[in-house]
């Protein structure tokens, strides 16, 4: 992992060439490939780098500036691979739903036009290529007009860039579930379901423009919401033992990168704050907490401050007795025995155990067996 969040390549470059020397997790990239599923979710708790990741491969396989981005992997291990002769052989999209928090559908939906158009705008380069149909489609995009393709929005560039590269795509979507998860918590959740499952399924589902597709989210919406028009899709979760490290940092990494510092001698506190998740069988830390000890060299809480977890607190205003219980229990050091689902649905989080789901994927709870 790498300081800081950001997809700007100014920011990207001084993230990547500052602390990859000591957290080196570009061998994920060429697991990307060597896996050769074609659409993949990757579910985790916040501030584990997902977007920072995302970065990473937007900037490995993009097409554009392919030489510059190259130097961004010098001395990694990626470049060392024989898979790196994928570096910038692809067009790529990527798009962050992360913004698209909002208190109503309309705000949240105004929202959305404004990221397409973005996009859209970002590869303006293409519409030379592109017949008077679909110009005056993109333009639609473009100027926010109410008649545009917008479900079609994500299906249409990847066939644009496609016929201007001749190359698949590589298509990014990061923090896909964070709109649903706002929908739900202020009642809009209808209409954001029924506008997200067309426009994520029109883009990945049988387009034979992709290359491949990336998701990231913190949770996994059972297939019968956002997913019901998809079949391909592979979900690498923190239950499983796939890609488990690639978003958190193992304890030899901890350790060498206490090392670096000259810090080593903290390593046992260093355990008793952050050493607190388990992807599949495999002990991780969180990349934000260690990431800002080795900057301020301070035992703080750090993760805890960076989300307001509004759907935790609304679920807890409603659980029973029984809830509050065992979490007292839990204070005092003991474990529960709950059974958790690989799937999530809100309507789980209304039955006794789903606040326990919600929990254990939002990083609170750590999973022992």
């Amino acid at each position: 992992m790498k300081k800081g969040i950001g997809i700007g390549i100014e920011d990207f470059k001084q993230m990547i060439r500052e602390d990859c020397y000591y957290f080196d997790k570009t061998n994920y990239i060429e697991e990307l490939l060597k896996d050769r599923t074609m659409i993949r979710l990757f579910t985790r708790p916040r501030r584990f780098g997902k977007t920072l990741n995302m970065t990473t491969l937007k900037y490995f396989f993009d097409v554009r500036n392919t030489e510059e981005n190259r130097k961004l992997f010098k001395d990694l291990y990626i470049e060392k691979s024989e898979y790196f002769k994928e570096q910038g052989q692809y067009p790529t999209i990527f798009i962050t739903l992360k913004d698209t928090k909002k208190n109503n559908w309309e705000e949240c939906f105004s929202k959305i036009k404004i990221i397409l158009r973005d996009l859209y705008g970002e590869h303006n380069y293409i519409k030379d290529k592109l017949s008077i149909n679909e110009k005056e489609e993109y333009d639609k995009i473009l100027f926010k007009k109410d008649d545009a393709e917008y479900d079609n929005a994500l299906l249409n560039l990847t066939k644009y860039l496609y016929n201007y590269y001749q190359k698949k795509v590589v298509l990014l979507i990061d923090e896909y579930d964070s709109p649903l998860i706002t929908a739900n918590q202020f009642g809009y959740y209808k209409e954001a379901i029924n506008f997200f499952r067309d426009f994520l399924s029109s883009a990945l589902k049988t387009n034979s423009n992709l290359k491949m597709g990336v998701l990231t989210g913190i949770v996994q919406v059972a297939k019968e919401g956002i997913f019901s028009g998809l079949n391909n899709v592979i979900t690498y979760n923190i239950l499983g033992n796939d890609f488990e490290t690639f978003f958190g940092l193992s304890e030899e990494e901890v350790e060498n990168s206490l090392k670096y510092f000259e810090l080593e001698y903290e390593i046992e506190e260093v355990k008793k704050w952050y050493d607190g998740y388990k992807f599949g069988n495999s002990e991780v830390y969180n990349p934000w907490s260690i990431i800002n000890y080795l900057r301020t060299k301070e035992l703080q809480a750090y993760w805890v401050n960076t989300s307001d977890n509004a759907l935790i607190y609304d679920n807890l205003k409603n659980s029973t007795v029984d809830v509050f219980k065992d979490l007292e229990a839990l204070f005092e050091g003991k474990a529960i025995k709950k059974e958790i689902s690989p799937f999530f649905t809100f309507e789980e989080l209304s039955k006794f155990d789903g606040i326990w789901q919600l929990m254990v994927y939002n990083g609170y709870l750590k999973i022992n067996e």
